[in-house]
């Protein structure tokens, strides 16, 4: 078997704009839905009062930071980073008619600087995040006059950008809608199932004008899409338990379908048929999605297991998807189970089911970093994570999946997305930030950055199996 990864795999990190870059109101940046979630994407939507602070408003600095950071993500070997555009910076409110300058003009220099380490830019569009003023005035995704903003505001970064970076997402872990609608569509709390598959329509159709966008201003960019990867397993053989897993899986499946194949798959329809779901689709929405993506990227954390037995469901209901926990797993801190081989079986599930290129742009371990006497972190549990997961994307190359690249999430300490916590870290560098906002910031190397910075030189030949 090849020990190495093919020429041209992309290594490096994923960040988002919401959980690094801080400076929440500087150079004319808006409030986005981030900032009125000070405790999560799960947290209760409150209304900033004058003074009031939140751990997301400095984040980790990365926003004046970001020449320091990059030059140590340079050091690791990084060959691609993605980072997300906090659409506020650019439209503050959401529907203004010119972008702001002085948003457009910071991510000028942040992509020249990773050019300048030869860093390949991968851009997310739009990661758990949008304008604050498309909610309180449209209504969030929910109104169609947000997909008219949405384009406007892709058509903007496509022309601004267009010679410095050739990598796009549209929508970050799209399928999170339909777990958290604040957070994926702007919706507030009590909105109905008909409500959000309307409000996540609408998304999916401007995912296809940002890709119809692309194409027209790059035609040598590639656009995909972003999937929260989801897999989940029969609890038991009993036939039940396997029908009820795919119709599971079929849950976030079907943005892919969508996104891939350009149209609603039949078993979509049928769910939409037998729960009254009545979406609006119009002509130009049906062209609208037929412009497909290129390449697909996923985030990947977990598996969980799925049983037709309602009553054992509410018994053994675990971590933040309410998977059924697998009886074979072992757990992180935060009870997301450890499942390696699941990114190799979700590797080629996907590959088998669309046959497009496939970017794994989300994978790692939360933990309690602490660090010992000499300030140093032996972070060797995360070292095995990684290589582990690894070794299973080689055997999915070696199995005949085309893979890009593998970018693990928050190389460097960030505030977690979920419940807006700093104590839990999945970088390779450790940031002096306590939850409480205390510490000085300052930037330090985990055993682990060294061990990948020998993985991505040897191109994956260092991996122990």
């Amino acid at each position: 078997m090849n020990t190495t990864f093919p020429e041209g795999f992309l290594w490096g990190g994923a960040l988002a704009a919401n959980q690094v870059e801080g400076a929440w109101r500087e150079d004319g940046k808006g409030i986005s839905t981030s900032d009125m979630q000070p405790n999560g994407i799960f947290g209760e939507v409150v209304a900033r009062r004058e003074g009031e602070h939140s751990i997301k408003d400095v984040a980790i600095d990365f926003y004046h930071r970001y020449p320091e950071d990059i030059a140590l993500f340079a050091e690791m070997g990084f060959t691609c980073l993605r980072i997300s555009i906090a659409w506020t910076r650019l439209f503050p409110q959401g529907d203004e008619e010119e972008p702001n300058e002085a948003g457009l003009a910071w991510y000028d220099k942040l992509f020249d600087e990773l050019l300048r380490h030869n860093i390949q830019p991968l851009v997310t569009l739009s990661h758990y995040e949008m304008p604050w003023g498309l909610v309180e005035n449209y209504g969030g995704w929910g109104n169609r006059q947000v997909i008219t903003f949405f384009e406007r505001y892709a058509r903007c970064v496509f022309t601004r950008y267009r010679h410095k970076v050739k990598l796009w997402l549209t929508f970050n872990e799209i399928n999170m809608s339909l777990h958290a609608p604040l957070t994926g569509v702007g919706l507030r709390a009590g909105c109905s199932q008909a409500e959000i598959y309307q409000a996540i329509h609408h998304q999916l159709v401007a995912s296809g004008l940002a890709v119809k966008a692309c194409r027209e201003l790059i035609p040598d960019a590639r656009i995909g899409n972003m999937l929260l990867g989801g897999l989940t397993y029969p609890l038991t053989c009993k036939p039940a338990d396997v029908f009820a897993t795919l119709q599971d899986n079929r849950r976030w499946q079907f943005f892919g379908d969508v996104q891939c194949r350009g149209a609603y798959p039949g078993y979509m329809r049928r769910y939409f048929r037998e729960n009254h779901i009545d979406l609006e689709i119009t002509p130009q929405d049906r062209e609208a999605l037929g412009h497909t993506v290129d390449f697909i990227s996923f985030s990947y954390y977990m598996t969980g297991c799925v049983t037709a037995d309602a009553g054992l469901v509410e018994k053994l209901r675990g971590n933040i998807l309410d998977m059924v926990p697998n009886p074979h797993l072992e757990s992180s801190e935060w009870g997301w189970q450890i499942d390696p081989i699941g990114l190799r079986t979700l590797l080629n599930i996907l590959w088998d089911r669309y046959q497009k290129p496939l970017f794994i742009v989300e994978n790692g371990l939360g933990a309690q970093d602490k660090p010992d006497r000499d300030g140093r972190i032996h972070d060797d549990y995360r070292i095995s994570y990684l290589n582990d997961h690894l070794v299973q994307v080689r055997e999915a190359i070696e199995d005949g999946v085309e893979v890009m690249g593998y970018t693990s999430w928050g190389p460097i300490d960030l505030i977690s997305a979920s419940k807006a916590e700093v104590n839990k870290r999945y970088g390779f560098i450790y940031v002096d930030l306590q939850q409480d906002g205390s510490g000085t910031l300052s930037r330090s190397r985990k055993e682990s950055f060294y061990w990948y910075q020998k993985i991505i030189a040897s191109r994956g030949a260092l991996l122990t199996s």
